[in-house]
């Protein structure tokens, strides 16, 4: 498995931990659960942005590693 296939399938899981601390955010009701799960979703998001570009990046200078 590639560096460029590893950090995809990272960036897939990571997708997939933002899309159940949304579910978890909306099903609480207690404020303080929802103001932590808001920050990791923030956190995460940030971590998403971060992987996206360097996937662009690697891409890039590594052609071949487009669509794995």
């Amino acid at each position: 498995m590639t560096v460029a296939s590893q950090v995809k399938q990272t960036l897939a899981s990571l997708k997939g931990a933002q899309a159940t601390l949304e579910l978890y955010a909306q099903q609480t009701v207690i404020e303080q659960e929802q103001m932590a799960f808001a920050n990791s979703l923030e956190k995460i998001s940030g971590i998403i942005v971060m992987l996206e570009k360097r996937i662009s990046a690697m891409e890039f200078e590594e052609p071949q590693y487009k669509g794995f």
